[in-house]
């Protein structure tokens, strides 16, 4: 991704804003409705926050997240029903006044009204946490960027598995995930990742304070192969042992125990309104197993409202469609993929629907099938939450509760990085965000693109680690802090170096983040190579010779990165693809440096001088 002139696109954005009096260009979601008056208030940015002036009004129309933002030339006033309004009340005028700053740096707000109120409650995102284990400071800084954009909700994947085509296709060998701590079950927590009790805990209390809600979610009872795995006697041999076998009541009595340790109690883990049961994708082969699982489902939603939450579910009651009853009122149904829920007939049912159609809203890196990234511009102008993939409920039914999208870790082990979901995320999150909030906008896609593209991803967070300027070091040393606060530098970027080679220890580190290392000699072979998410090691096929005087440049891009030495091209590192049944399916695994890390140097015999980093 070429980066953008901050500098010239927000002038050009605040001439616009002058010459029109109309902001709506320069927030995401965008406004619904712009008032305009004569005159503009001009602050100083210091000043922005003493000229606002709150007010608590009673205005049904405002509901819980709406609010009016009125500027005059004395002051701003904004109004709203609750804390809720106010929030994003100030998130609408943190956005806006990054297009409405002058040369010198002086605010300059048209004087006039906006109204702004959502057109769906429910704005957000579902995340695979199951097959990649995602850290718990990437989460909370998500969900403040989900709150900048004023998304509200969070479905968290907590258990999963991979494919068993490309693990020997052994069940037994697998990989699969829970990633939550457990005393129940002692043994069953993933060991490559998990969340302990108390900072998930204080996860959901953080999102909540920013108006972001966590939806937990166990998947049972396919995608239960961590449970098999734990338990073998819990497994369905004649489905597929991530399958549990729904005829045995041990599995009842396993996922009331894993529910109560969860919910129960004066202080529940879960201390949120919601919890997803998971239900997708299981088996219907016969008239008796859609009983079973129909009543299995209905258990886990009467289970988990026994502790006072509201239950989610995923689609399935059409693929999985029988007499058995399953309880409707009060549900919320993930509908995905209409032929495993028709979302006419689970309306008429009574379920309230949320909208996160998988041909459109889903994202699996590196696979074959669905997108690696959205599709923005065709969400932005055909979808929004009443489009249920072909189905269209009129804008505003209220049987949609809102929209999402999904990002699924489907393809474990494919040298997807934290950085390179975050990278898919973003995109995602403004659109979603947009469609959500306002089904009508009146900014074209190019004009929204390209806004998104300069906006901020929130109050102080750079994960997509954008570098203003160069970063330049005559003599780098070690244990240097150079870029503490942006901790590296992301693809398109350029890292140059001159460096008089002494022989180094395997295992030499050049520089390293919480993310990523590039080592000057790797831990296995000692060449120059590069780690990432404390995961994936890849290695360049180069090593110096004793008292070697080299020019190195390292050169990322989205797709690729390449080592030169002396100004030749040594080896490119890229995307490669795996192969099962013979080749006829494949999925890609990505070797790509996508962030080069700035955060700290490591300690090496070596000098090296002329350090260069930046963004191309």
């Amino acid at each position: 991704m070429k980066k953008l002139s901050l500098t010239i696109l927000f002038a050009l954005l605040a001439l616009s804003c002058f010459a029109s009096v109309n902001p709506k260009s320069a927030v995401i979601p965008e406004i619904k409705q712009w008032k305009a008056a004569k005159g503009e208030l001009v602050l100083d940015c210091d000043a922005l926050k003493a000229a606002v002036k709150y007010a608590v009004v009673d205005n049904k129309a405002l509901g819980d997240e709406g609010y009016i933002i009125s500027v005059g030339k004395s002051g701003i006033k904004i109004s709203a029903n609750s804390t809720r309004g106010h929030f994003y009340a100030d998130k609408t005028l943190a956005q806006w006044s990054l297009s409405c700053k002058d040369a010198d740096g002086r605010l300059h707000f048209p004087c006039g009204e906006i109204r702004d109120v959502p057109d769906y409650g429910l704005r957000g995102l579902h995340l695979d946490c199951g097959r990649k284990f995602i850290p718990m400071d990437y989460l909370r800084d998500l969900v403040e960027v989900m709150a900048y954009y004023k998304m509200n909700t969070i479905s968290i994947h907590l258990n999963d598995n991979g494919f068993k085509q490309f693990f020997g296709d052994d069940w037994k060998t697998t990989y699969s995930a829970f990633r939550m701590e457990c005393e129940t079950f002692p043994g069953l927590t993933a060991r490559d990742g998990f969340y302990s009790k108390d900072e998930f805990r204080e996860f959901i209390r953080y999102a909540a304070s920013l108006g972001v809600e966590v939806i937990p979610e166990f998947d049972a009872p396919a995608h239960s192969l961590c449970f098999t795995q734990y338990k073998a006697s819990l497994g369905s041999e004649e489905y597929g042992i991530d399958h549990l076998n729904l005829s045995n009541p041990e599995v009842y009595e396993f996922i009331d125990a894993l529910y109560k340790e969860y919910l129960g109690g004066s202080n529940p883990v879960f201390c949120c309104p919601r919890m997803h049961v998971g239900t997708d994708e299981y088996s219907n082969a016969t008239p008796e197993l859609i009983a079973q699982f129909r009543e299995f489902t209905d258990h886990c939603i009467r289970e988990v409202e026994k502790y006072g939450k509201k239950a989610c579910v995923w689609g399935a009651l059409t693929h999985a469609d029988g007499p058995t009853p399953v309880k409707s009122e009060g549900v919320d149904m993930f509908v995905w993929n209409n032929t495993y829920a028709n979302p006419l007939d689970m309306a008429a049912q009574g379920y309230k629907i949320i909208s996160i159609p998988d041909w459109i809203n889903y994202i699996v890196p590196g696979a074959w099938y669905y997108q690696d990234f959205l599709d923005i511009e065709k969400i932005y102008g055909k979808w929004n939450p009443a489009y249920v993939a072909d189905v269209k409920f009129k804008d505003g039914d209220p049987v949609i509760l809102g929209g999402m999208f999904a990002l699924w870790n489907d393809l474990v082990g494919n040298g997807v990085t934290v950085h390179d979901i975050h990278e898919r995320l973003m995109p995602a999150i403004h659109t979603i965000a947009a469609k959500s909030w306002n089904i009508d906008p009146s900014m074209s896609f190019k004009d929204f693109d390209a806004l998104r593209r300069t906006l901020p991803e929130a109050d102080g967070i750079n994960r997509l680690l954008r570098l203003e300027k160069p970063v330049s070091v005559a003599v780098l040393e070690p244990g240097m802090k150079i870029c503490a606060e942006l901790k590296g530098v992301a693809a398109d970027y350029t890292v140059s170096f001159d460096i008089e080679w002494k022989k180094e220890a395997k295992g030499t580190v050049l520089f390293e983040s919480e993310d990523a290392v590039f080592y000057l000699s790797d831990p296995v072979s000692g060449r120059f190579g590069y780690a990432r998410d404390n995961l994936y090691l890849d290695v360049f096929n180069f090593r110096p010779y004793p008292g070697e005087k080299l020019s190195v440049k390292i050169v990322g891009r989205e797709k690729e990165t390449t080592l030169y030495v002396n100004g030749k091209k040594v080896e490119s590192k890229g995307i490669t693809m795996r192969y099962y049944n013979e080749g006829r399916d494949s999925h890609s695994y990505r070797a790509v440096l996508n962030a080069f890390p700035l955060e700290r140097t490591g300690s090496w015999k070596s000098r090296i001088t002329n350090f260069q980093a930046q963004m191309d």
